[in-house]
């Protein structure tokens, strides 16, 4: 049976990018709130997220108040294939006084926001 060149191409196609979504979101898997000074927290985050390498890795993670702003970032520069999951921490993210909790959430490159978040209390940790 002779496949003609445009079908070939075109099941290939398909199987190469239903590799490059097969990692899935980034969830966040475990948090720890530190508080380091008058409305200053530290935060150690856990991401799960399975880093195919540079076209598919997890590259931030977020921390936001209850209502939806953006109160840290922390970048990451480079995928973590071969460490899954992996904790990264963010000092001294500014917390609106008040706040007893956050959520933190994470981004990856190909599906952007939408894996497992995380809400944590702030109380005086």
């Amino acid at each position: 049976m002779k496949i003609p060149l445009v079908v070939f191409n075109l099941l290939l196609l398909l199987l190469l990018l239903a590799s490059s979504v097969s990692a899935g979101e980034a969830d966040i898997i475990e948090v720890k709130a530190r508080k380091a000074g008058p409305n200053q927290y530290d935060f150690s985050v856990t991401v799960s997220h399975t880093d195919d390498g540079w076209d598919h890795y997890v590259d931030k993670w977020d921390v936001l108040d209850l209502h939806g702003n953006l109160l840290g970032t922390r970048v990451l520069h480079h995928p973590h294939v071969n460490e899954q999951p992996f904790t990264r921490s963010l000092s001294g993210v500014s917390v609106p006084s008040g706040s007893q909790s956050v959520i933190l959430r994470a981004h990856d490159s190909v599906h952007g926001y939408g894996g497992q978040e995380f809400i944590t209390d702030l109380q005086d940790r």
